[in-house]
């Protein structure tokens, strides 16, 4: 198993966008929940260790 990135959660949010942008007739409820999870998970990273 692979851990997820920062980098894979970013780019899972810019696809779900770019579909909302593309069909927004469309019910989007799940995927709007999955972009909310996804821009917590990203804002709640943790600050990066400082080098000594």
């Amino acid at each position: 198993m692979q851990a997820v990135t920062e980098g894979d959660r970013r780019k899972e949010l810019d696809v779900l966008l770019g579909q909302i942008r593309a069909h927004p007739e469309r019910d989007w409820s799940a995927a709007r929940r999955r972009i909310a999870t996804l821009t917590k998970l990203i804002a709640a990273r943790p600050a990066p260790a400082k080098a000594h």
